[in-house]
């Protein structure tokens, strides 16, 4: 990725959501959707990021902490703006959070067929731990875990 000094990762708050609600389902992801997203962001327990450049929201990213554990919930990157970076951006400084925040590990569930999101995890010391078959319509989870 380009060294660009417009690029921001900050906390990720109801207004940054009320800026991208236009074109949250089109432009970046049509799972986290508005309602789901905005209980996120009011949920104490979760710690959102976003990525900007030049003030515009180009990805978003959640954990939601659990005693000692930080759970992944998303990385969601602009369907125009995937390939740059930015999701490696966003866990390195989710990664930074978990530990702020006293955990001791990292979990996540992943599509068996997200080799993009795969590949991103194994690079950060993710190691598979468990499998859930059939988890995503038919389609199976690979659960990972990070210990931090």
């Amino acid at each position: 990725m380009e060294v660009n000094e417009n690029i921001v990762v900050e906390s990720f708050f109801l207004s940054d959501l009320e800026q991208i609600s236009d074109t949250l389902e089109n432009e970046f992801d049509n799972f986290w959707n508005y309602n789901i997203l905005k209980q996120e962001l009011q949920n104490p327990s979760c710690i959102y990021l976003c990525c900007k450049i030049n003030n515009e929201i180009v990805g978003f990213a959640g954990i939601t902490i659990i005693l000692d554990t930080a759970e992944l919930n998303n990385i969601v990157i602009k369907k125009s703006e995937r390939g740059k970076g930015f999701s490696s951006l966003l866990l390195k400084e989710l990664i930074k959070s978990s530990k702020l925040h006293n955990c001791t590990k990292i979990n996540l569930e992943v599509a068996s067929t997200n080799e993009i999101a795969i590949n991103l995890y194994k690079k950060f010391g993710f190691k598979q731990v468990g499998l859930r078959q059939k988890y995503y319509n038919g389609t199976d989870a690979l659960l990972f875990t990070l210990d931090i």
